[in-house]
C-alpha cells in the first residue's frame, strides 16, 4: 500500500513517448497510466495482540503484535499471572524473554499509551515444547467407481477471524490420497475443507462433492474479511453435490459430471461466498469465466481448462474483492467480484483473448500462481499473474511476453530503486531461465541464460553481505544479487523463506526444517518434529507466515499422522519492531494467496532486511 511517510517515494508515472517506445523495443506492451491518488486508509483486521509464550530451557520468549492501528510510541509492560516481570517499558521491540520461566507461566501484555497502561490483552498462547498442536480430525476415506480406495492428509491451510472474537483461526483443505495432477488421468476422493479454532473446535466442514477434482490446481479458497463486518468470509469454486457446512447442498445432489478419465467436463460450476462462523453458502453465482469448450483452451481432455487461480486484492484502494482465475498456458480470465451486503457484484472481468485485449501478447502468460502489489503506486492494487499484470480497473498494465512460469515474487527486492521488483522463472527453453523486472512497467532490470524448464526460484534477503534481496533459481548457479552480480554459492534450497531468528535477513524455509544462509554452508535452525510437508516435490508447509506474537513468521506443518496442525514460533530475540505484518495488506493479501496452486511465500508491501530503515507504519482502520 501507499505509505505517506515512507523513506523515498513511489510516484506513478505518466508513461512518457520515448518510455513507451523503450518498452515497446523491449517486447513489452503497456498501457498509459494515470495520475496518483492521495493513499487511503485501508480495512484491515480487529486483531487481539496475539501473545504467545515460547519455552526454551532458559526460560520464556514472550512477543505480541504492535498493530497497525496502535501509536507510533507506544510502548509495552509484561505480566506474568499479574505480576510485571520487565523493570523498565518495552520500547525498542515487542518480544522480551523471561529467564528461567516455567514453561507453563501465564503472561499478558499491557499497553502504554501516552504514559498511561492500557488494560491487560488476551493470556498468551503457550507453545510449551516450542510448538503449538491444533487437534484435527481426517475425514472418512472412501473408494472411487473405479474401485480405488483413498484416505486424507492435511494439505493447505489458510487463516482468518472467523466469528470476530479477534483471534486467528484456521481454514484447512483435507486431501485425498488420490489427488490429482490436471495432466492425470482418473478418479480423486472429494475436497474437505474445515474451518478450525485455534484450541482445535471444528466450526464447520464443507464436502466440495464429486463434482469437483482434487488436485493442486482445482480448489483455491480465499479467506478474507470482504464485507468488514469482522468475520472473515470464505470463498471457494463449487459444484453440483457441494455440501455446505449446515448440511445444505448446492445445485443437485445427486448429479455426477465426471466422465470415464475422471475428469469434470460438463455441469454447471459456481462461485460460492461462505459464511466463516458457521460455513453456510450464503450466495452461490455462476463461475466466470464459464468452460465453454474445453478445447478451446488448449487441450480436448481437461488438463488446461481447469487451471485455476484465486487472490485477494484491494482494488479501490480501501476495501478488498475477491480475484478468480482461469487458464494461464493459452487464454487467461480473471474475474473481481465485491462481496457487500450479502450479495456478489461483479466488478470488472479481463480476457487475454478479448476483442479488447487480442494480439497485445497477454495469452499464455500465467503462472501456477499470481501476486498481488500496488505496483504503480496509484493506492491501489494489481494483479501480477504471471509474465503480466492486470491493473486495479481489470484493463492489460504491461506484458513482457516472456510466457508460463511455476514461481514468482513481488516486493520491494532492490531498496536502491523506487518502487517495487518482480523476480520470476520460466519455464521455456526459448525464454531467459530467471528475469528481474520493475514491477510497475515490466521493464527487464536483468535476467540468466534459459535453463530449459526451470521450476524453482526465490528472491528474498538472505545474505547480509548484499545490499537488499537475493535471487536464485534451479537452473542458475549461482546466488545472485538484487541488480544481478554473482555472489557465488547458491542455497540449499529453492523453495520458501521465512522470517525466523532475531535479525531481519530471511533464513531458508523448505520440507520440514528451517535453515541460515552462510557463504559455506546453511545452519539449521529448526527440524519439524513428526511432522509432513505438502505436496509433493513441492514440499511447502501448510501455512507460513506473521500469524502471532511480533513480525517474525510461523511455520505451520500438519503432523505425521495428520491429527494436529503444529504450529512453530521462533525462540529468538529480536531487536527489530515492525508493525505486525498482518497489517500490511500487500503481506496479508498473500497470507490469502499463499495457497494457490504451487505455493508462494508471501513478501511485504516494504524491504525487510540488513540495513533497512525504519520500518513504515501502515494507514489502516478496523471495522
Amino acid at each position: 500500500m501507499q505509505h505517506p511517510h515512507r523513506r523515498r517515494g513511489r510516484t506513478r508515472l505518466v508513461l512518457s513517448t520515448v518510455l513507451t517506445g523503450a518498452l515497446a523495443a523491449a517486447g513489452l506492451t503497456a498501457l498509459t497510466a494515470a495520475p496518483a491518488q492521495a493513499a487511503t486508509a485501508r480495512q484491515v483486521e480487529k486483531l487481539d495482540r496475539g501473545v504467545v509464550s515460547v519455552h526454551t530451557d532458559a526460560g520464556n520468549l514472550v512477543s505480541w503484535r504492535w498493530l497497525g492501528t496502535d501509536p507510533n510510541d507506544v510502548s509495552f509492560n509484561v505480566y506474568r499471572a499479574g505480576t510485571k516481570v520487565n523493570p523498565a517499558p518495552v520500547t525498542g521491540s515487542t518480544n522480551y524473554f523471561h529467564s528461567g520461566a516455567p514453561s507453563q507461566a501465564d503472561y499478558t501484555v499491557r499497553a502504554v499509551v501516552g504514559g498511561v497502561e492500557q488494560g491487560d490483552s488476551v493470556h498468551a498462547v503457550q507453545f510449551r515444547t516450542g510448538y503449538k498442536d491444533v487437534p484435527i480430525t481426517p475425514p472418512a476415506g472412501g473408494t472411487t467407481p473405479d474401485g480405488v480406495a483413498y484416505t486424507y492428509e492435511a494439505n493447505d491451510a489458510s487463516v482468518g477471524d472467523l466469528d470476530g472474537d479477534g483471534a486467528l483461526d484456521f481454514v484447512l483443505k483435507w486431501q485425498p490420497t488420490n489427488a490429482k495432477d490436471n495432466s492425470q488421468s482418473g478418479y480423486t476422493g472429494n475436497t474437505v475443507v474445515d474451518g478450525i479454532r485455534l484450541d482445535g473446535t471444528r466450526l464447520w466442514r464443507i464436502d466440495l462433492g464429486r463434482n469437483i477434482r482434487s488436485g493442486a490446481h482445482y480448489t483455491q479458497f480465499q479467506v478474507y474479511d470482504y464485507d468488514g463486518d469482522g468475520k472473515a468470509e470464505v470463498a471457494m469454486k463449487t459444484a453440483d453435490a457441494t455440501v455446505d457446512g449446515t448440511g445444505a447442498v448446492i445445485g443437485s445432489a445427486s448429479a455426477d459430471h465426471r466422465n470415464s478419465s475422471g475428469y469434470v467436463l460438463s455441469g454447471p460450476e459456481y462461485l460460492t461466498m461462505f459464511n466463516g462462523q458457521t460455513g453456510r453458502a450464503m450466495q452461490s453465482v455462476d463461475y466466470v469465466p464459464a468452460r465453454g469448450t474445453v478445447s478451446s483452451w488448449g487441450d480436448s481432455y481437461g488438463n488446461r481448462v481447469d487451471r485455476f487461480l484465486a487472490g485477494t486484492a484491494y482494488l479501490d484502494g480501501a476495501r478488498p474483492s475477491l480475484v478468480m482465475a482461469r487458464g494461464y498456458y493459452t487464454r487467461s480470465v480473471i474475474a473481481a467480484w465485491d462481496w457487500r451486503g450479502g450479495a456478489f457484484t461483479r466488478r470488472w472481468t479481463f480476457d487475454s483473448s478479448s476483442s479488447t485485449n487480442a494480439g497485445k501478447g497477454f495469452d499464455g502468460q500465467g503462472n501456477h500462481s499470481l501476486s498481488v502489489a500496488d505496483v504503480d503506486a496509484d493506492g491501489r492494487d494489481e494483479i501480477v499473474y504471471g509474465a503480466m499484470t492486470v491493473d486495479d480497473n481489470g484493463n492489460g498494465l504491461w506484458t513482457t511476453k516472456l510466457g508460463h512460469g511455476d514461481a514468482g515474487h513481488v516486493g520491494d527486492l532492490n531498496p536502491s530503486r523506487a518502487g517495487l521488483e518482480y523476480f520470476k522463472v520460466s519455464e521455456s527453453s526459448s525464454q531467459p531461465g530467471s528475469w528481474m523486472a520493475d514491477a510497475r512497467t515490466g521493464s527487464r532490470l536483468w535476467q540468466t541464460a534459459s535453463g530449459g524448464d526451470n521450476g524453482r526460484g526465490v528472491a528474498a534477503d538472505i545474505y547480509a553481505g548484499s545490499a537488499g534481496a537475493e535471487a536464485w533459481s534451479a537452473s542458475d548457479t549461482t546466488l545472485r544479487s538484487a541488480g544481478g552480480a554473482s555472489l557465488g554459492r547458491e542455497p540449499s534450497s529453492i523453495n520458501f523463506v521465512s522470517w525466523w531468528d532475531g535479525d531481519t535477513t530471511r533464513e531458508l524455509l523448505d520440507g520440514t526444517r528451517i535453515d541460515k544462509y552462510g557463504t559455506s554452508s546453511d545452519t539449521r535452525l529448526l527440524t519439524g518434529a513428526s511432522v509432513h510437508s505438502n505436496n509433493g516435490t513441492k514440499a511447502t508447509p501448510a501455512l507460513s507466515g506473521d500469524l502471532f506474537g511480533d513480525w517474525r513468521e510461523e511455520v505451520v506443518w500438519a503432523t505425521g499422522d495428520n491429527r494436529a496442525l503444529r504450529i512453530y514460533s521462533t525462540p529468538h530475540e529480536t531487536s527489530a519492531k515492525i508493525t505486525t505484518l498482518l497489517h500490511d495488506t500487500m503481506y496479508r493479501t498473500a497470507i490469502a494467496w499463499q495457497n494457490t496452486a504451487y505455493n508462494q511465500p508471501p513478501h511485504p508491501s516494504f524491504f525487510i532486511g540488513n540495513g533497512m530503515p525504519t520500518a513504515p507504519r501502515p494507514t489502516v482502520y478496523t471495522p
